[in-house]
Protein backbone atom coordinates (compact mmCIF):
# COMPACT_ATOMS: atom_id res chain seq x y z
CA UNK A 1 0.00 0.00 0.00
CA UNK A 2 1.22 3.54 -0.28
CA UNK A 3 1.75 5.86 3.00
CA UNK A 4 3.01 9.03 4.56
CA UNK A 5 6.71 8.51 5.53
CA UNK A 6 8.48 10.33 7.62
CA UNK A 7 11.75 11.39 6.40
CA UNK A 8 12.94 11.61 10.65
CA UNK A 9 13.58 16.02 9.85
CA UNK A 10 10.21 17.49 9.91
CA UNK A 11 9.59 16.31 6.29
CA UNK A 12 7.59 13.75 4.63
CA UNK A 13 7.25 11.69 1.21
CA UNK A 14 4.81 9.08 0.08
CA UNK A 15 5.92 5.55 -0.80
CA UNK A 16 4.84 2.12 -0.14
CA UNK A 17 4.32 0.48 3.10
CA UNK A 18 3.22 -3.24 4.32
CA UNK A 19 -0.53 -3.17 4.52
CA UNK A 20 -1.59 -4.43 7.53
CA UNK A 21 -3.62 -7.74 8.33
CA UNK A 22 -6.63 -7.79 10.29
CA UNK A 23 -6.28 -9.88 13.48
CA UNK A 24 -8.78 -10.56 16.56
CA UNK A 25 -11.30 -8.03 16.89
CA UNK A 26 -9.37 -5.76 14.69
CA UNK A 27 -11.18 -3.66 11.14
CA UNK A 28 -9.00 -3.21 8.12
CA UNK A 29 -10.34 0.10 7.03
CA UNK A 30 -9.20 1.31 2.98
CA UNK A 31 -8.66 5.11 3.96
CA UNK A 32 -10.25 7.62 2.19
CA UNK A 33 -9.43 10.89 3.97
CA UNK A 34 -6.56 10.98 6.86
CA UNK A 35 -7.00 14.62 8.60
CA UNK A 36 -3.34 16.33 9.47
CA UNK A 37 -2.49 17.54 13.30
CA UNK A 38 0.42 19.00 15.52
CA UNK A 39 0.95 15.71 16.50
CA UNK A 40 2.11 14.77 12.77
CA UNK A 41 4.71 17.68 12.85
CA UNK A 42 6.01 16.65 16.17
CA UNK A 43 6.23 12.97 15.26
CA UNK A 44 8.23 13.54 11.38
CA UNK A 45 10.42 15.78 13.55
CA UNK A 46 11.27 12.54 15.76
CA UNK A 47 10.55 14.06 19.09
CA UNK A 48 6.96 12.36 19.48
CA UNK A 49 7.38 8.96 18.89
CA UNK A 50 3.54 7.46 19.10
CA UNK A 51 2.69 4.68 21.49
CA UNK A 52 3.71 1.01 21.38
CA UNK A 53 2.18 -0.59 18.50
CA UNK A 54 1.84 1.99 16.55
CA UNK A 55 3.89 2.54 13.26
CA UNK A 56 6.87 4.81 14.25
CA UNK A 57 7.28 6.03 10.37
CA UNK A 58 3.66 6.23 9.40
CA UNK A 59 1.86 9.71 11.30
CA UNK A 60 -1.77 10.07 11.43
CA UNK A 61 -4.12 9.93 14.19
CA UNK A 62 -7.58 10.22 12.34
CA UNK A 63 -9.17 8.64 9.30
CA UNK A 64 -12.07 8.22 7.91
CA UNK A 65 -12.95 5.31 5.07
CA UNK A 66 -14.71 1.82 4.28
CA UNK A 67 -14.37 -1.29 5.83
CA UNK A 68 -12.36 -3.74 3.99
CA UNK A 69 -11.52 -6.58 5.95
CA UNK A 70 -12.44 -8.50 9.54
CA UNK A 71 -10.74 -9.95 12.27
CA UNK A 72 -11.73 -13.03 13.06
CA UNK A 73 -13.69 -12.00 15.86
CA UNK A 74 -14.61 -8.47 14.80
CA UNK A 75 -18.13 -8.62 14.77
CA UNK A 76 -19.62 -5.20 15.31
CA UNK A 77 -19.20 -4.03 11.32
CA UNK A 78 -19.32 -5.36 7.75
CA UNK A 79 -17.70 -4.92 4.75
CA UNK A 80 -18.04 -1.73 2.89
CA UNK A 81 -19.86 -0.31 6.37
CA UNK A 82 -18.42 3.91 6.46
CA UNK A 83 -16.46 4.46 9.64
CA UNK A 84 -13.35 6.77 11.37
CA UNK A 85 -11.56 6.68 14.20
CA UNK A 86 -8.81 8.08 16.24
CA UNK A 87 -5.65 5.61 15.93
CA UNK A 88 -1.77 6.27 17.79
CA UNK A 89 -0.35 6.70 14.45
CA UNK A 90 -0.24 5.27 10.94
CA UNK A 91 -3.69 6.94 9.83
CA UNK A 92 -2.28 8.33 6.53
CA UNK A 93 -1.99 5.38 4.68
CA UNK A 94 -4.27 3.46 1.92
CA UNK A 95 -5.02 1.02 4.63
CA UNK A 96 -5.30 0.81 9.02
CA UNK A 97 -6.03 -1.90 11.15
CA UNK A 98 -7.57 -0.82 14.39
CA UNK A 99 -9.59 -2.68 17.35
CA UNK A 100 -13.55 -2.24 15.72
CA UNK A 101 -14.37 -0.51 19.68
CA UNK A 102 -12.52 2.54 18.51
CA UNK A 103 -14.56 3.31 15.00
CA UNK A 104 -17.65 5.04 15.29
CA UNK A 105 -20.12 4.71 12.03
CA UNK A 106 -19.85 8.10 9.33
CA UNK A 107 -23.56 9.63 9.38
CA UNK A 108 -24.96 9.38 6.04
CA UNK A 109 -24.75 13.40 5.82
CA UNK A 110 -20.94 13.32 5.89
CA UNK A 111 -19.33 12.72 2.93
CA UNK A 112 -15.85 10.61 3.71
CA UNK A 113 -13.42 13.24 2.49
CA UNK A 114 -14.55 15.28 5.23
CA UNK A 115 -14.91 12.92 7.60
CA UNK A 116 -11.42 11.74 7.99
CA UNK A 117 -10.90 15.48 9.78
CA UNK A 118 -13.38 15.01 12.72
CA UNK A 119 -11.94 12.14 14.90
CA UNK A 120 -9.07 13.89 16.62
CA UNK A 121 -10.25 16.95 16.70
CA UNK A 122 -14.19 16.73 17.61
CA UNK A 123 -13.10 13.64 20.01
CA UNK A 124 -10.69 15.86 21.70
CA UNK A 125 -12.90 18.85 22.29
CA UNK A 126 -15.94 16.79 23.18
CA UNK A 127 -13.84 15.44 25.79
CA UNK A 128 -12.62 18.16 27.02
CA UNK A 129 -16.05 19.95 27.63
CA UNK A 130 -17.91 17.17 28.43
CA UNK A 131 -15.69 14.75 30.60
CA UNK A 132 -13.22 17.22 31.84
CA UNK A 133 -15.29 20.66 32.29
CA UNK A 134 -18.67 18.98 32.67
CA UNK A 135 -20.25 22.03 30.21
CA UNK A 136 -23.92 22.22 30.61
CA UNK A 137 -26.81 24.36 29.56
CA UNK A 138 -25.87 28.48 30.12
CA UNK A 139 -22.20 27.76 30.84
CA UNK A 140 -20.38 31.40 29.63
CA UNK A 141 -16.96 29.55 27.95
CA UNK A 142 -14.02 30.59 25.93
CA UNK A 143 -11.77 28.56 23.68
CA UNK A 144 -8.45 30.21 22.98
CA UNK A 145 -7.76 29.32 18.81
CA UNK A 146 -11.12 29.19 18.07
CA UNK A 147 -10.12 29.07 14.45
CA UNK A 148 -8.25 25.65 14.10
CA UNK A 149 -9.64 22.44 13.95
CA UNK A 150 -10.10 21.97 17.45
CA UNK A 151 -11.54 25.18 18.17
CA UNK A 152 -14.16 24.99 15.15
CA UNK A 153 -15.09 21.61 16.65
CA UNK A 154 -15.54 22.77 20.55
CA UNK A 155 -17.16 25.97 19.25
CA UNK A 156 -19.49 23.71 17.44
CA UNK A 157 -20.17 21.40 20.17
CA UNK A 158 -20.48 24.06 23.07
CA UNK A 159 -23.46 25.58 20.99
CA UNK A 160 -24.94 23.00 20.94
CA UNK A 161 -25.77 22.19 24.58
CA UNK A 162 -26.27 25.86 24.88
CA UNK A 163 -23.44 27.75 26.63
CA UNK A 164 -22.60 31.18 25.76
CA UNK A 165 -19.37 30.91 23.05
CA UNK A 166 -16.57 32.97 22.99
CA UNK A 167 -13.72 32.29 21.61
CA UNK A 168 -10.08 34.13 20.88
CA UNK A 169 -8.14 34.37 17.59
CA UNK A 170 -4.71 35.70 16.51
CA UNK A 171 -5.64 36.80 13.19
CA UNK A 172 -8.12 39.82 12.75
CA UNK A 173 -8.65 38.52 9.51
CA UNK A 174 -10.64 35.18 11.14
CA UNK A 175 -12.77 37.54 13.16
CA UNK A 176 -15.45 37.13 10.93
CA UNK A 177 -15.45 33.57 10.13
CA UNK A 178 -15.21 32.24 13.55
CA UNK A 179 -18.39 34.87 14.45
CA UNK A 180 -20.45 32.86 11.77
CA UNK A 181 -19.82 29.50 14.24
CA UNK A 182 -22.80 31.69 16.27
CA UNK A 183 -19.93 32.72 19.05
CA UNK A 184 -18.49 36.08 20.04
CA UNK A 185 -15.20 36.51 18.44
CA UNK A 186 -12.03 38.38 20.76
CA UNK A 187 -8.61 39.16 19.60
CA UNK A 188 -6.05 38.05 22.27
CA UNK A 189 -5.20 41.22 23.35
CA UNK A 190 -8.97 41.97 24.06
CA UNK A 191 -9.34 38.45 26.66
CA UNK A 192 -8.20 40.58 29.64
CA UNK A 193 -11.39 42.12 31.06
CA UNK A 194 -13.67 39.74 28.87
CA UNK A 195 -14.74 37.28 31.80
CA UNK A 196 -15.75 36.05 33.81
CA UNK A 197 -16.01 32.22 32.38
CA UNK A 198 -17.58 29.38 33.65
CA UNK A 199 -15.19 27.47 31.51
CA UNK A 200 -11.90 28.12 29.62
CA UNK A 201 -10.69 25.90 26.60
CA UNK A 202 -6.93 26.31 26.41
CA UNK A 203 -5.39 24.80 23.27
CA UNK A 204 -2.83 27.54 22.35
CA UNK A 205 -0.17 26.92 25.51
CA UNK A 206 0.85 27.93 28.66
CA UNK A 207 1.10 31.46 27.97
CA UNK A 208 -2.78 32.47 28.57
CA UNK A 209 -2.27 30.66 32.06
CA UNK A 210 -2.02 33.48 34.29
CA UNK A 211 -4.74 35.64 32.30
CA UNK A 212 -7.14 32.73 32.40
CA UNK A 213 -6.88 32.59 36.09
CA UNK A 214 -7.79 36.59 36.25
CA UNK A 215 -10.91 36.02 34.38
CA UNK A 216 -12.14 32.45 35.47
CA UNK A 217 -15.40 32.20 37.29
CA UNK A 218 -15.71 31.32 40.81
CA UNK A 219 -15.74 27.19 40.48
CA UNK A 220 -14.83 27.93 37.09
CA UNK A 221 -12.87 25.51 35.22
CA UNK A 222 -9.81 25.54 32.79
CA UNK A 223 -9.05 22.45 30.67
CA UNK A 224 -5.45 22.40 28.35
CA UNK A 225 -5.09 20.55 25.73
CA UNK A 226 -2.44 22.53 23.55
CA UNK A 227 0.80 23.80 24.25
CA UNK A 228 1.87 24.94 20.61
CA UNK A 229 3.23 28.63 22.25
CA UNK A 230 4.99 26.91 24.97
CA UNK A 231 4.04 24.34 27.89
CA UNK A 232 5.68 26.08 31.21
CA UNK A 233 4.39 29.28 33.10
CA UNK A 234 4.27 30.68 36.17
CA UNK A 235 1.07 31.29 37.94
CA UNK A 236 -0.07 32.93 41.47
CA UNK A 237 -1.83 30.26 43.19
CA UNK A 238 -3.76 32.78 45.14
CA UNK A 239 -5.88 33.55 42.26
CA UNK A 240 -7.09 29.62 42.00
CA UNK A 241 -7.42 29.50 45.73
CA UNK A 242 -9.87 32.07 45.48
CA UNK A 243 -11.66 31.06 42.55
CA UNK A 244 -11.84 27.70 44.05
CA UNK A 245 -10.84 27.05 40.30
CA UNK A 246 -10.04 23.66 39.26
CA UNK A 247 -6.85 23.07 36.06
CA UNK A 248 -7.41 20.48 34.47
CA UNK A 249 -5.11 18.80 31.34
CA UNK A 250 -5.92 16.11 28.81
CA UNK A 251 -4.51 14.57 25.39
CA UNK A 252 -6.12 11.39 23.91
CA UNK A 253 -2.80 9.74 21.77
CA UNK A 254 -1.55 8.14 24.82
CA UNK A 255 -4.91 6.07 26.18
CA UNK A 256 -5.24 2.73 25.94
CA UNK A 257 -7.85 0.48 23.73
CA UNK A 258 -10.47 0.39 26.21
CA UNK A 259 -10.52 4.50 27.53
CA UNK A 260 -10.75 5.10 23.88
CA UNK A 261 -13.49 2.42 23.23
CA UNK A 262 -15.87 4.14 26.03
CA UNK A 263 -14.95 7.69 24.35
CA UNK A 264 -15.93 6.46 20.91
CA UNK A 265 -19.31 4.33 21.99
CA UNK A 266 -20.58 8.17 24.05
CA UNK A 267 -19.26 10.50 20.68
CA UNK A 268 -21.67 8.02 18.92
CA UNK A 269 -24.66 8.33 21.26
CA UNK A 270 -24.16 11.70 21.92
CA UNK A 271 -22.62 13.88 18.81
CA UNK A 272 -23.36 11.36 16.01
CA UNK A 273 -27.46 12.56 15.68
CA UNK A 274 -26.09 16.21 15.55
CA UNK A 275 -24.07 15.36 12.15
CA UNK A 276 -26.67 13.16 11.21
CA UNK A 277 -28.82 16.22 11.11
CA UNK A 278 -26.53 18.96 10.14
CA UNK A 279 -26.51 20.77 13.32
CA UNK A 280 -22.92 20.33 13.73
CA UNK A 281 -20.20 19.69 10.77
CA UNK A 282 -16.62 18.85 9.78
CA UNK A 283 -15.22 22.08 8.68
CA UNK A 284 -12.70 21.87 6.48
CA UNK A 285 -9.77 24.62 5.40
CA UNK A 286 -8.21 22.69 2.26
CA UNK A 287 -8.10 19.25 0.76
CA UNK A 288 -4.40 17.83 -0.51
CA UNK A 289 -4.23 14.74 -2.48
CA UNK A 290 -1.93 12.34 -0.78
CA UNK A 291 0.53 12.43 -3.21
CA UNK A 292 1.14 15.69 -1.97
CA UNK A 293 1.52 15.60 1.49
CA UNK A 294 4.74 17.34 1.52
CA UNK A 295 3.19 19.84 0.39
CA UNK A 296 0.35 19.41 3.06
CA UNK A 297 2.54 19.27 5.82
CA UNK A 298 4.31 22.80 5.14
CA UNK A 299 0.71 24.45 4.10
CA UNK A 300 -0.33 22.98 7.88
CA UNK A 301 2.79 24.05 9.24
CA UNK A 302 2.12 28.21 8.15
CA UNK A 303 -0.93 28.94 10.28
CA UNK A 304 -3.48 31.12 9.27
CA UNK A 305 -5.74 28.10 8.92
CA UNK A 306 -9.96 27.39 9.76
CA UNK A 307 -10.70 24.30 10.57
CA UNK A 308 -8.84 21.21 8.84
CA UNK A 309 -6.42 20.43 6.78
CA UNK A 310 -7.38 16.99 5.32
CA UNK A 311 -5.37 14.67 3.07
CA UNK A 312 -7.55 12.42 0.33
CA UNK A 313 -6.78 8.74 -0.85
CA UNK A 314 -8.49 7.27 -4.06
CA UNK A 315 -11.78 6.01 -3.30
Amino acid sequence: MKAVLSNGDGTVRVSKAPRPTPKGTDVLVKVRSSGLNGADLLQVRGVYPPPPGWPTDIPGLEFAGTVAELGERATLYEIGQRVMGIAGGGGQSEFVSIDESNLVSVPDRVDLESAGGIPETFFTAFDALFNQANITLGDRICIHGGAGGVGTSAIQLARSVGADVHATVRDEQMRKRVEELSCRALTEEEFPGSGPYDIILELVGAKHLQSNLQELQQLGRIVVIGVGSGSTSEIDLRTLMSKRGCIRGSTLRSRDRAEKAVLSQNFTRQINPSFASGAIVPIVDRYFNYSDASQAYEYFKKGGKFGKVVLTWPS
